[in-house]
This record gives C-alpha cells, sequence and structure tokens, in this order.
C-alpha cells in the first residue's frame, strides 16, 4: 500500500466491506493522496455514516453521491469530482461496488442474472467510461514513463469465482449468476487494456481473495447451513 502514491483516487462503494476498509487505508497512510472520492448510493443516508466518521479524521475524503446502476447519476458524479481536480485528473478509478446473489444452476432466474450483471459488469463499464476524460488527462500530465497504479489506472475488483478453469468456493454456492457476471468483467478489463494502451491508462482485475465482509460472510453462512443440514 505505501508503495501506491496517486494523488487522486476513487472508490465505488465505499459505505462498507472492502470498499470502506480501502478508503480508510488509504487515508491512514504516511504520504494519502489528496484526494481520496468515496462514493455510495446514498451519502446522506444511515449507511455512509462510517464514511462520514471517517471524513471528520480525514478531509482529504470526499463523499460522492453515486449509483452504478443509474448513468445519470454516474454523470453527475463524474462532474463532482472534475469540479474538485480543478483541472488535475484522477490517477486511480477503483471499480469495486458489486453484489452477489446465491444460487444454483438450476434455480438461478433470468431476474438474478440480470441485476447481478447489471451492477457488476455494466456498472464498472459505464463508470470506467464516464471517467476517462479524467483518467485521460491524469496519464497526460504525468512524467512517468509506462504504466501504473500511480499514473493512471483502472482497477476493477473480480472474484476467483469467475475463473474458467478453477471455480472457486464451488463447494460452498454454485452462484452461477456472481460468476458469470465476474467472468464478463474479466473480459471487460482485457479489452479496456487492449483499447487503452495508446492513453497508458493500465487496466487490471484484482481478486481479494475471501474477505470477512457482508458478502463474505453470507457465503460462510449459507456453508454452515449446509453442513449443518448434512449431520
Amino acid at each position: 500500500m505505501e508503495q501506491l502514491n496517486p494523488q487522486s483516487i476513487l472508490v465505488t462503494g465505499s459505505n462498507r466491506g472492502l470498499g470502506l476498509e480501502l478508503v480508510k487505508q488509504l487515508a491512514k497512510k504516511s504520504n494519502p493522496p489528496k484526494w481520496i472520492f468515496a462514493t455510495c448510493r446514498d451519502s446522506a443516508g444511515s449507511g455512509a455514516q462510517d464514511l462520514k466518521n471517517l471524513v471528520a479524521e480525514h478531509p482529504q475524503i470526499v463523499i460522492i453521491t453515486l449509483d452504478t446502476n443509474d448513468p445519470c447519476s454516474v454523470k453527475a458524479a463524474a462532474a463532482k469530482v472534475t469540479e474538485h481536480l480543478k483541472g488535475a485528473g484522477l490517477n486511480l478509478l477503483v471499480n469495486n461496488a458489486g453484489i452477489l446473489k446465491l444460487s444454483t444452476v438450476e434455480t438461478e432466474t433470468p431476474e438474478n442474472m440480470s441485476d447481478v450483471y447489471k451492477t457488476n459488469v455494466i456498472g464498472p463499464m459505464i463508470v470506467s467510461q464516464a471517467f476517462l476524460p479524467l483518467l485521460r488527462r491524469a496519464s497526460q500530465k504525468s512524467p512517468q514513463k509506462g504504466m501504473s497504479c500511480s499514473k493512471a489506472a483502472i482497477l476493477n475488483i473480480t472474484s476467483e469465482c469467475g475463473s474458467m478453469t478453477n471455480l472457486f468456493a464451488w463447494h460452498m454456492n454454485e452462484l452461477i449468476s456472481y460468476r458469470c457476471s465476474k467472468s464478463a468483467l474479466n473480459m471487460l478489463t482485457r479489452c479496456q487494456s487492449m483499447h487503452f494502451a495508446k492513453d497508458e491508462i493500465l487496466c487490471v482485475t484484482l481478486h481479494p481473495g475471501w474477505v470477512q465482509t457482508d458478502m463474505g460472510n453470507k457465503l460462510v453462512n449459507e456453508l454452515e447451513k449446509k453442513n449443518t443440514s448434512s449431520v
């Protein structure tokens, strides 16, 4: 984390779980970013209270309302971030917001598949598109050669559940819609990396492993239920 030195970072889904912890760790760095844009769907609601508490301690954190499922909300968020940066670019965009619904091949529904795909794939796509001008600006203004997360980058939070060869945690739950969405996100990232190479914008995915969050605990609770019922 200390080797990561961007001046500006935006993290989607920052009000809880992995996103919230990432914002905390960035703010606690000995050399924290000048701007940490922490986004969530309802910045005025009680669900953003932990973020508000962080702002009181770390004034470089700016809470931005952003619903990744709403193109108008994404566009408005990009405009607000642009205003805050005052001509500077955005160094690192972390597409962290995501959802998970428990399912099997036999129980999966079109509604679940659509909802999960919309949040986990379409969301990162439209957010990346909206913030592309700021990422390009950061890349163009940077004296660094090559590509890095400290210069201009899109980091998409994925999961090994989306691997075609290693069906991570299959024994816990089949997670059909979630796995399919993460496979699609991996391909989106690959396409982004090819397309934005000319702009020297790094595009990568990150599998954080199992993390003790609401989403991670949901899987563990399901496994415990299965083990109990099999006894």
